[in-house]
This record gives C-alpha cells, sequence and structure tokens, in this order.
C-alpha cells in the first residue's frame, strides 16, 4: 500500500491525498491551494496524477482548501463516486458554485489587463457549470457507520468537531490477507464549540494523517471570545466607524452571529447597531445551518427548545446581490460588516476592506486563521501599504484579532485527542501545517507520545509499513485495548439505534413513545 501527498504537506491548504492499493486507488480531499503566488499556481497545473484513474474520493469537510479543486478533478476525467456526509454534500452544493464563480470573476478582472498589455489571456481553474456537474456525483454516508466501499476497503466517518458534517475519516484496508487501518483527522476541532459537537473519541489505527495547523500554539483567551467581542464593538462604535469582520461564510460565521445573538439578548448589544452579513454564500450555509439541526450539540438543541434561535437578530440584515453590498460602502459608521472571504482574497470583503482600511477610526477584526501569503496575513502581520485590485491601500484601521474563535485545535488539544487512543499508531503522518508548526508538533509528540512522526513533503510517496524501529509507545495491557474497543463500538451502535428509533417514531407521529422511551433512559442514566 502507497500514499501519496499531494496537497497539504508542509502547507496549510490544498489537502489531496492519494492511496494506492493492490485493487484500488482512492483519494482523500481534493482541495484549493491557497495563499502565496507560487502555492497558487499549483491550482493551474496538471494534476500529478491522472484524475481517470482514481476510482472513488472521500471528504473530510466542505472547506474549499479540502473540496476546492473537485470540479477540476472531475473536469479532466474523474468519474467516480465522492463520499462524504449529508452536511458535506449540502455545503458543497453552494460552495462549489460559488467558487466557479470567483475563478470566472478573477480570470475575467485579470483578463482586461492581460488584453490591454498584449499578454496571453487566463482560462478559469473552472466554472460554475463544472461546480455543478460535479455534484452529480456526491454520495452521502451515515455519520458513525462502517460502510463496504469495495471487498476490501470500509469506511466509517466521525465527527471532527470543525465545521457542520466535518468528519474524521477511519479507514479499514484489506490487503495480502492483513486489515490495515488508516484515520484522516481531517480539521480537526475543539471541544466545547457552539453549535457542532465535539471530535470523536478514535480508539485504535495503524497511522494517523493528523492536521497541524496550531501545531506550535496554544489558543489566547479561551473561553473570553465574548467579552472580547463586546468590547472590539464597544470601542469601534464610540470611535465612529465601522467593524469589518473577514469571515469563513461556513461556520465562522454562524458562530459569530451565535455570539451576536447572546451578546443582544443579554444587554450587551446596541440594538441600534447594524449588523450585516455581505455574502450570500454565508446567508445560503446559514440556512443550510438551520435545516441540519441533527448535528448540533446539546447546547444548542437546548436554546432551540426554549424558542431562543442562535441566529437570527432583529438587527440583522442580509446583502445578497452586488448592488446591496455597493450601497455598503457608502457607510461611514455605526455598522458591523460580516463578508467573505476569510482570509481577504478573493470577494466582496476585499471592497470593504479597501474603503475602512484607511479609516483610523474602523475596526479590523481577524476571528480565523490566515494562511501564509494571503492578504488577510499581511494585514495581520502589520503591513502599512497593501495592494487591493491594483490600488495601494494605506493601512490606518485599528487590526484586531480574537484566537478563541479558531474552528481547529491548538497544540495541547491536538495532543489530548492522540491521546484518547487506546491502541497506538504505528506512526502518525503530519499534514496541513506550515513547516515551522509541523516542527514543534513532532517534538511534542514524540517527547510525550513515544510515537514515529514524520513530516511529509509535497508530492512524496511512502509505501506502507514505513515506521521507525525501537521507539517506545504507550504502554498499555491488550486486555485494556480490547474492553476499550468493544465499549466504543457499543457506544456507537447504541447510538445509531437510538437515532433509528427515534426517527422512525417520529415520522409516524408516535411523539408518546418516544417520550416513555427516552424517560426510560434517562432514569437509568441518572442511576450513575
Amino acid at each position: 500500500m502507497k500514499i501519496k501527498f499531494l496537497g497539504a504537506a508542509k502547507s496549510v491548504t490544498g489537502s489531496f491525498f492519494l492511496i494506492d492499493t493492490e485493487n484500488t486507488r482512492l483519494a482523500v480531499d481534493c482541495g484549493l491551494f491557497q495563499g502565496s503566488k507560487e502555492i497558487k499556481e499549483r491550482n493551474y497545473g496538471e494534476f500529478p496524477v491522472d484524475p481517470a484513474s482514481i476510482d472513488f474520493l472521500i471528504l473530510t469537510h466542505a472547506h474549499i482548501d479540502h473540496i476546492g479543486l473537485v470540479p477540476k478533478l472531475c473536469k479532466k476525467g474523474f468519474k467516480g463516486t465522492i463520499y462524504c456526509s449529508y452536511a458535506t454534500r449540502k455545503l458543497a452544493e453552494i460552495l462549489l458554485p460559488d467558487s466557479g464563480h470567483i475563478q470566472e470573476m478573477e480570470v475575467e478582472r485579470k483578463n482586461r489587463k492581460y488584453k490591454r498589455a498584449g499578454k496571453p489571456l487566463l482560462e478559469p481553474i473552472y466554472t460554475v457549470d463544472d461546480a455543478i456537474k460535479c455534484l452529480n456525483q456526491f454520495v452521502s454516508l451515515n455519520i458513525d457507520e462502517i460502510i463496504p466501499l469495495t471487498p476490501s476497503i470500509e469506511v466509517r466517518l466521525r465527527d471532527a468537531g470543525h465545521i457542520l458534517g466535518s468528519n474524521i475519516i477511519e479507514l479499514w484496508i484489506k490487503e495480502n490477507d492483513q486489515k490495515v487501518k488508516l484515520v484522516f483527522s481531517g480539521d480537526l476541532g475543539r471541544p466545547n464549540q457552539p453549535i457542532i459537537k465535539d471530535p470523536a473519541i478514535i480508539e485504535s489505527a495503524d497511522y494517523v494523517i493528523i492536521e497541524s495547523t496550531y501545531g506550535n500554539r496554544l489558543h489566547k483567551g479561551v473561553g473570553q471570545r465574548k467579552e472580547q467581542l463586546k468590547e472590539i464593538i464597544e470601542k469601534t462604535m464610540k470611535k465612529g466607524g465601522n467593524l469589518i469582520i473577514p469571515s469563513f461564510a461556513v461556520e465562522r460565521t454562524q458562530d459569530l452571529l451565535y455570539d451576536l445573538n447572546y451578546l443582544y439578548h443579554n444587554g450587551f448589544l446596541n440594538p441600534d447597531i447594524k449588523i450585516y452579513i455581505d455574502s450570500p454564500l454565508a446567508v445560503a450555509a446559514t440556512r443550510i445551518f438551520q435545516e441540519n439541526t441533527e448535528y448540533y450539540d446539546n447546547e444548542t438543541k437546548q436554546l432551540l427548545a426554549e424558542g431562543k434561535h442562535p441566529l437570527k437578530l432583529p438587527n440583522l440584515h442580509f446583502s445578497t446581490t452586488q448592488e446591496d453590498s455597493t450601497l455598503l460602502n457608502k457607510i461611514k459608521g455605526g455598522t458591523i460588516i460580516i463578508s467573505a472571504s476569510g482570509m481577504c482574497d478573493a470577494g466582496r470583503i476585499k471592497h470593504h476592506l479597501k474603503h475602512n482600511l484607511w479609516r483610523p477610526e474602523s475596526t479590523i477584526l481577524f476571528v480565523g486563521y490566515q494562511a501564509e501569503g494571503t492578504l488577510g496575513r499581511r494585514i495581520l502581520e502589520g503591513e502599512k501599504l497593501v495592494k487591493i485590485h491594483g490600488e495601494e491601500v494605506a493601512v490606518k484601521a485599528e487590526i484586531a484579532t480574537i484566537e478563541d474563535y479558531s474552528g481547529h485545535a491548538d497544540k495541547d488539544g491536538l495532543l489530548a485527542w492522540l491521546k484518547g487512543f487506546v491502541s497506538p499508531p504505528k506512526e502518525i503522518f503530519l499534514v496541513h501545517g506550515e513547516e515551522e508548526a509541523q516542527l514543534a508538533f513532532a517534538e511534542a509528540i514524540k517527547n510525550e507520545l513515544k510515537v514515529p512522526v514524520y513530516i511529509p513533503e509535497w508530492l512524496e510517496e511512502i509505501e506502507l509499513p514505513h515506521y521507525h524501529e525501537g521507539q517506545v509507545k504507550f504502554q498499555r495491557s491488550d486486555e485494556k485495548i480490547q474492553k476499550a474497543m468493544e465499549a466504543e463500538s457499543m457506544y456507537i451502535q447504541t447510538s445509531l439505534k437510538l437515532h433509528t428509533i427515534f426517527k422512525e417514531k417520529w415520522m409516524n407521529a408516535e411523539y408518546d413513545k418516544i417520550i416513555a422511551y427516552l424517560s426510560r433512559i434517562e432514569e437509568i442514566l441518572n442511576e450513575q
């Protein structure tokens, strides 16, 4: 068995991993490269593998750096099935056509300049039509259910706690009469995040491919983000400026709405402050969040039961048309504008930055990771003059950041997740991180877990087994491992059975039976 790292190797974007077995070629994720010009150039070249040779694709979640090259893969010959969670499929239906639109608009803008300069014209990586066509290949899988994809390959999707529908992927591959288990963390979330469930605990793996975005950092101000947001809003409004928040349309925007909702209902947000979500994509994503309540955590479900919808506000306005967005540029103060893209590299946020960056009374608030080379990263690192749509703009606005909005686990969170393995992996591969973060995280794993770690290069192919000899791993007895695996299996099967019973009774309007059934379960749990 071989695994080839076609993306997110010593970089944070472009997630794409190819697995070759004796009978099957499959891939995990196929994401867009974001960041520096050099990194983004990878999006335009030919794939390092023939797309037609891939049998099927599995997606961890719907962020563009994990699914953004799927339309190109299909356009270039991939005809297989694309497996993912139901929520990932629904989000892909809005995210991929939007990405295709951005590709078309960016190329159209550049070609106007190239034409005047007599340069060869560019073609978009893919179009809206390409994106829509690839959606026919998507098939959604149930969470927590082991599903055979071929006679020798089984998959199970587990909650990753990163965005709605995000998954850890468990793969069992039988080869030469041996069964090997691979686990892809995808983007691993943090516990106790609003709306979505916590990352699932995985009991065992032969090889773990884990993200390392914050492998050298700890999140600051944990648990204080509502207070930080309140203070930034008050300070900006007092100065008479606008609060501009570059935000990913999926998850980050909804997290902000959740906290703004809290501030409003607790008397900490002036109802005269107008809040705009300036992104058709974010509006569509919010509707998907509203519809897929089965992915919510218990706290959010409790709010819904109390009639307090966490994603609705009386002073919230949606800007869906280009005309709506343009009008926002005329507003000089007293407004919160949340707009995409989250790293400021495309979309409407660039217009709002162009009209507010030079104003000392305004504030630019970053609430997400800014990849190296992006406009957001340059602003965050203190550049005083940036180029937006070909024009130089002075950075005079206040620049603020709230790290507690990160949807990624930090170093301690990643280590805690790895420590949850009862049967330890033979080797851990670090992906989806900048090299500095990966080196620090690799050292932490070696010191604390005594498990071999490897940081692959971009396009590197590794034959498994590949682990290093002579290193001590977790010291756990075989009996404990067996019991842990049995307990984990029973928990998942019971959860699936409970979900099936609830769904059947609900569809038949047998509410009394649901209440009686759950009351008995509650009695048993209260005895613990």
